[in-house]
């Protein structure tokens, strides 16, 4: 049984608990204070308000923990906004740099809201090294830049970006700039399943 651990400070994560429970052998468990990580395996960071969360996690000094739980090379997956607080660097398409604190766990540049507002949220088939995954972008943000050990896996082509990164590895660390719980989509899942087994 492997016990996957979904940060619930605010945003969806209900949505990946739920998913995450059609899983054979997952246990999901719902991760509010450091001390709920002792006993599992990964952990997701989900979509949400990117500020918001990450302000929760240094309020709840969940930063030292979540760093050291990556540091000890165990898997996270960052969606949405749990992208951009996995990035090294982060800017904004509309306001440009924002100062963002975040965990700097993966060495990615992220721009928030790289294709637009709320209104210009679309679902879309992502074609990534893990596999073909149906898959909802929602004030997503984009991966612009991937140094080694980072690697961007998924692109997309959009009117407004062109080609942009959707979705970058570095090790057991896993960014999505879009939410597969929407969608149902459970590729990523597995991924990070298989990560653990490694």
């Amino acid at each position: 049984m492997f016990v996957i651990g979904v940060l619930g400070l605010q945003g969806d994560f209900l949505e990946h608990i739920q998913l995450l429970k059609e899983i054979d052998n997952v246990k999901p468990v719902i991760i509010k204070r450091s001390e709920d990580m002792s006993n599992v395996d990964a952990l997701i960071i989900p979509g949400g308000e990117s500020t918001t969360i990450g302000d929760l996690i240094f309020a709840k000094n969940l930063d030292k923990k979540i760093i050291e739980f990556a540091r000890e090379g165990r898997p996270v997956l960052g969606t949405c906004a749990g992208a951009i607080l996995l990035a090294k660097k982060v800017s904004d398409k509309i306001v440009g740099e924002t100062g963002q604190k975040t965990l700097a766990l993966m060495n990615i540049t992220v721009v928030r809201n790289i294709f637009g507002r709320q209104r210009e949220s679309f679902v879309t088939d992502v074609d990534t090294k893990i596999g073909r995954l149906k898959v909802a972008f929602i004030r997503a943000p984009g991966i612009i830049d991937a140094q080694p050990p980072a690697e961007i896996i998924g692109y997309i082509d959009h009117p407004a970006t062109g080609r942009i990164g959707v979705l970058a590895v570095e090790n057991n660390l896993v960014a999505a700039t879009f939410h597969p719980e929407i969608t149902g989509d459970k590729t990523l899942y597995q991924y990070i399943i298989s990560l653990i087994k490694k």
